[in-house]
């Protein structure tokens, strides 16, 4: 019995804490790993971006469409979409014809002309940064392009 305990007694004083190469192997695991994921994911944030661009910019030509239906014209600008009586036609969609105007995913307003230089109306962003042309994340973005 007296045998049984030393045993036990010599196993715990062995076993106190992590050795430094446990702790560097670790460290090596979780820098691979943090690795992986920075060049897997930001790639498909700046894709994500990119198409909520699209989705908003054609949701804002669907509404657009709307008023134009509802009102014969097309809006002079984004704000106559908002709700809150932006116009005093008795057509006009009291609840608006967009719940909010949203900003493209790099915070900059939509942009919108009638008429278009590329179609009857053109909505467009400038793309990250917010300046005409560019190229990948810096391409400008617009409803004729979709």
């Amino acid at each position: 019995m007296r045998h049984k305990m030393d045993n036990t007694k010599q196993k715990s004083e062995n076993e106190d804490g992590f050795t430094l190469v446990e702790v560097m192997v670790t460290m090596v695991i979780i820098g691979l790993l943090t690795t992986f994921v920075v060049i897997n994911v930001l790639p498909a944030q700046d894709k994500a971006m990119q198409q909520k661009a699209k989705t908003d910019i054609s949701t804002l030509e669907q509404a657009i469409e709307m008023y134009k239906l509802d009102m014969g014209k097309y809006p002079e600008s984004l704000d106559d979409l908002r709700g809150g009586g932006a116009d005093s036609d008795a057509r006009y969609r009291k609840a608006g014809y967009i719940k909010f105007l949203p900003d493209d995913p790099w915070g900059n307003p939509y942009e919108y002309a009638f008429p278009g230089d590329n179609g009857i109306i053109d909505i467009w962003t400038y793309g990250a940064d917010g300046e005409e042309g560019g190229e990948g994340l810096n391409a400008d973005i617009g409803n004729w392009q979709q």
